[in-house]
């Protein structure tokens, strides 16, 4: 038996992690968590630090958000105390997942970046992957951060449609 209800919340984000096959940023954590009231928003944060401390989960930062991915021992962890999340909590997990798979799916599998190059110009990258392959990586130069700012938030939006309108030319 679980010995707190902390116990509970880090079960509740490793089983969510398990059951992905992609990082999952610290907003999709929290919608699920927050919206569920599992939680607040302080405490979760709380556990997710306390998760990576303990080597649970691992962490990366791109695009100013973080992405959380499970670990061997958050594996093992999950599968030995999966039982200790009540079955409804496990479904309400499942069925969030399923209906929200496309959006974070898409969240996860692409991205756009930049960064000044030089004096004058923005390099703006745009990524988009399937799985573990690349689908398309586009870098262009721009000469504003308003610019850049502007490709990369229309990437996160339209990337689909530009993926095939390239497809479309070149083929």
């Amino acid at each position: 038996m679980l010995d707190s209800t902390y116990s509970l919340y880090k079960l509740i984000i490793l089983y969510m992690l398990k059951k992905v096959s992609f990082p999952l940023t610290s907003t999709q954590i929290s919608d699920l968590v927050i919206s569920r009231n599992y939680t607040s928003y302080f405490h979760l944060r709380e556990v997710l630090h306390e998760m990576e401390t303990s080597n649970l989960l691992t962490t990366y930062s791109k695009n100013h958000m973080t992405y959380y991915k499970i670990t061997d021992a958050g594996s093992q962890t999950v599968d030995y105390f999966e039982n200790e999340i009540s079955p409804e909590i496990r479904q309400e997990i499942s069925d969030y997942l399923t209906s929200h798979s496309y959006e974070m799916r898409s969240e996860a599998a692409t991205f756009a970046e930049y960064y000044k190059d030089g004096d004058s110009n923005y390099i703006v990258s745009c990524i988009a992957r399937e799985g573990n392959q690349t689908l398309i990586e586009i870098k262009l130069s721009v000469p504003t951060q308003n610019a850049a700012e502007t490709l990369a938030e229309n990437w996160k939006r339209k990337n689909q449609e530009t993926y095939e309108a390239i497809m479309k030319i070149l083929m």
